[in-house]
């Protein structure tokens, strides 16, 4: 089983990593929800997950997706497949959760980048946690964007099109925190940059777009970011977009 790391980030709010990736877990009261599921390989990892901040799987009410990379959807299947947990994404992720259409950068792109620094180790260790692997969830449902969920911590889908074209971040009003996915995040190994920042261009569907969507994330009511690599960062989200946007 993958290791994994578990820190309370805000009052039942846990910052979980897992193989080069985060995932988070809200709970209110018994029950829980779960933003992200990392590689295929993190399957395990997010059920301990679970029991570290002692619940049991079966206490996740759903699983939301950011966006269906293999890094994020991978361990989803397995989840449900014990456990029968839903899985909710963005209307314009749909497909790409069930593996209708794909939007993720190919083996080309990686070798045409293999001289960047961190890469070539990445993609061994990715290997590893099963990033070939088919993370495929045909039991994926739609979500009504911008309409808070009746799930724990209420969160709030937010349309951040761009890295995918169904990205979604996820406001958690109630801990005045914003999971953002890979449309913005603070850390990444195949970068040299600490602090908030955009992902490379190769990992973007439409870059243009990506960069645009960070307005939506910098009008959000929250001072906790909660990215998809990186650490949380505490202080003003718009301060964070504006950072990244420098760099």
């Amino acid at each position: 089983m993958a290791r994994v790391d578990v820190t309370e980030v805000a009052g039942g709010v846990w910052w979980v990593r897992g193989t080069a990736v985060n995932w988070y877990l809200i709970r209110d009261g018994d029950a829980v929800t779960l933003i992200d599921a990392g590689y295929p390989g993190d399957a395990d990892g997010v059920e301990e997950s679970v029991r570290m901040i002692g619940r049991d799987p079966k206490d996740v009410q759903a699983v939301l997706l950011t966006h269906a990379h293999v890094d994020h959807l991978g361990g989803v299947k397995p989840f449900h497949d014990r456990h029968g947990t839903p899985l909710l994404v963005d209307p314009v992720e749909l497909e790409h959760a069930r593996r209708e259409r794909l939007e993720q950068v190919g083996p080309g792109a990686l070798i045409a980048n293999a001289w960047r620094p961190g890469v070539l180790p990445w993609v061994a260790r990715i290997v590893r946690a099963g990033a070939t692997r088919d993370p495929a969830a045909p039991f994926a449902t739609a979500f009504e964007p911008g309409v808070s969920l009746d799930l724990p911590g209420a969160p709030r889908p937010v349309p951040t099109p761009g890295h995918t074209s169904g990205h979604s971040a996820y406001l958690l009003p109630g801990a005045g925190a914003v999971v953002s996915g890979d449309a913005l995040v603070t850390a990444h190994p195949t970068t040299r940059i600490d602090g908030p920042q955009l992902l490379p261009e190769m990992y973007h569907h439409d870059d243009a777009a990506a960069r645009a969507s960070l307005s939506a994330i910098a009008g959000l009511d929250a001072d906790l970011l909660l990215p998809g690599h990186g650490p949380p960062r505490t202080g003003s989200v718009s301060d964070a977009v504006a950072s990244a946007l420098d760099r």
